[in-house]
């Protein structure tokens, strides 16, 4: 007999996933009877936060959701952060988890990981979450989920399965077949609509993020035809190659980009939500679409949010770009202005690459230092000072090379988790780098130990700095005496060996390309920490 489990793993399979995170517990193990037969393989972290965290670093690298196992109750409150900032980002992730039995549910009897109403607190951090009542819903209630995962707006799904549930006899559900599901297409009205527009418009922009991630070679050959400056969000980073003469970055919260922004006559809203962290993220307002708005976006709510658009397109990023590009290319363009397009860029950039303060110099010194030893390294941040300035100044040629927590939900100890997930989701070899402070890395430093079990050889840049020196610094600015802001750091370097890395403290630029060098050729883990100070004075820009 196959229980609902067992055939749980096997349709997994089905649908393509190659890789699970959880920690077994009393109320999973039935799930890892058929774990163990399987070709999925399985990575323990050390918190249920942990699991969450690295599937979402799976999602970002390998472009397929993240799949955790996680146990009834504590598990379950403990991954709903990861979610959190899994929903925010839009990323693909499937938690299942276990729950008491059928007859058990919502009594309130004091059995052990009982919560009054798992399903509804999952509810705010999930698409959707789904009690599966009977093992003969299990290929439904997964179609549901995969087809969310494939043709709409990816965010986490939560299945829990009762106790007794998981025990059902599922043989007759062995041989169902996967369902696929393709993306929404673009509808021609709106489409001649939109090219009409951009058309005419003489000094038209581009505004992609994190949805447009895949349709990168159609959004380039789409700004050029048009002449169009392209702003990236943090997510969408990589989307154009880094010194491509349309790039403007992602430098949205700068007075210098908001001003040509606001000079644009039609803007084409891609894949983004156009929300506060990434457009705005001096908290007080300002930034400004004067322009006719055009929105593109798979979500149909998220179309009419933030900024209302003169025309919205509810569509695939790749499909609705590719359709653009084709009707663009009936029909004669108009001579654009000759101070547009890569000239207004070169002007912007001529403009803001001297208010870079010199930390903001220092950490890109620091950045381009990583990028320059490892040039085909994924860079997964947390919320800490060389990722602030990376966002404004790092451009990589490449999409999903640098994504971090510093926007969105804004999670503290993602890093680390996150980039356990990525290098796993990459699968090539190449090096994968957690960038992270001192303040975060204390949020989630066990899963060094994950780190080495799984025999990932991440790297982990500790950016320290004893303390959280942003908010210490966000309080003083507001006459607010620093209170839990210095807090204790331990020797990272003694930690890290203890829990089996490699580990070091370098100074200046190049150590930090020899320890990175010698860190690629490791086969586990490596932990580097600089001190902000003496970085800082060491490499006076």
């Amino acid at each position: 007999m196959a229980t609902c489990g067992e055939v749980l793993v096997h349709l997994l399979e089905r649908y393509g996933v190659e890789q699970v995170f959880g920690i077994p517990g009393v109320h999973t193990v039935e799930l890892y009877r058929g774990l163990a037969r399987s070709s999925i393989r399985h990575v323990t972290p050390r918190h249920e936060q942990g699991a969450g965290f690295m599937a979402d670093g799976y999602a970002r690298t390998r472009g397929k959701p993240g799949v955790c196992f996680i146990i009834t109750g504590p598990g379950m409150t403990n991954i709903t952060t990861a979610m959190g900032q899994a929903y925010a980002d839009s990323i693909p992730m499937l938690v299942i988890s276990s729950v008491q039995s059928r007859s058990q549910l919502g009594g309130g009897r004091g059995k052990l990981h009982e919560l009054p109403n798992q399903g509804a607190m999952m509810a705010g951090v999930a698409a959707f979450s789904h009690t599966l009542m009977s093992a003969a819903e299990l290929p439904a209630v997964l179609a549901r989920a995969f087809a969310l995962f494939q043709a709409a707006r990816p965010r986490p799904v939560h299945i829990e399965i009762p106790l007794d549930v998981l025990v059902e006899n599922a043989d007759a559900l062995l041989g169902t077949a996967p369902i696929s599901i393709a993306r929404a297409g673009a509808a021609p009205a709106a489409i001649r609509q939109m090219s009409q527009l951009l058309a005419a418009a003489q000094r038209p922009l581009i505004l992609a993020g994190g949805g447009a991630i895949d349709a990168a070679p159609a959004l380039t050959r789409l700004a050029e035809t048009l002449g169009a400056p392209v702003a990236l969000t943090i997510n969408a980073k990589g989307m154009l190659p880094g010194a491509h003469p349309l790039l403007i970055g992602s430098t949205q919260s700068l007075v210098a980009t908001r001003a040509l922004v606001a000079e644009a006559d039609v803007v084409l809203a891609i894949g983004t939500e156009l929300a506060e962290t990434d457009y705005d993220v001096t908290f007080a307002g300002g930034f400004e679409i004067p322009g006719a708005l055009l929105r593109i976006d798979i979500d149909p709510d998220q179309t009419v949010r933030n900024y209302p658009p003169q025309v919205a397109l509810v569509a695939d990023a790749h499909i609705a770009a590719d359709a653009l590009l084709a009707e663009l290319n009936r029909q004669p363009l108009p001579p654009r202005r000759n101070d547009w397009g890569a000239q207004r860029v070169t002007r912007l950039w001529a403009d803001l690459t001297p208010t870079w303060d010199a930390a903001t110099r220092a950490q890109s010194v620091f950045l381009n230092t990583v990028l320059q030893a490892l040039p085909g390294a994924v860079i997964v941040g947390d919320s800490t000072q060389p990722v602030y300035s990376g966002n404004l100044t790092l451009n990589p040629d490449h999409p999903r090379r640098w994504f971090n927590s510093s926007t969105g939900y804004g999670t503290l100890g993602y890093a680390l988790p996150a980039a356990i997930g990525a290098w796993l989701g990459r699968g090539d070899g190449q090096p994968v780098v957690c960038l992270i402070g001192d303040g975060g890395l204390q949020f989630s430093l066990p899963e060094l130990a994950s780190a080495v079990e799984a025999r990932t050889p991440i790297i982990v840049l500790l950016w320290n700095n004893q303390g959280y020196e942003e908010i210490k610094k966000y309080m003083l600015n507001r006459a607010i005496e620093p209170v839990g802001v210095d807090i204790y750091t331990p020797d990272f370097v003694a930690v890290a060996k203890g829990l089996g890395c490699a580990a070091e403290r370098i100074q200046g630029s190049a150590s930090l390309r020899m320890a990175l060098r010698a860190a690629a050729d490791r086969e586990g883990p490596t932990l580097i920490e600089i001190d902000q100070g003496l970085w800082m004075n060491e490499v006076a820009v």
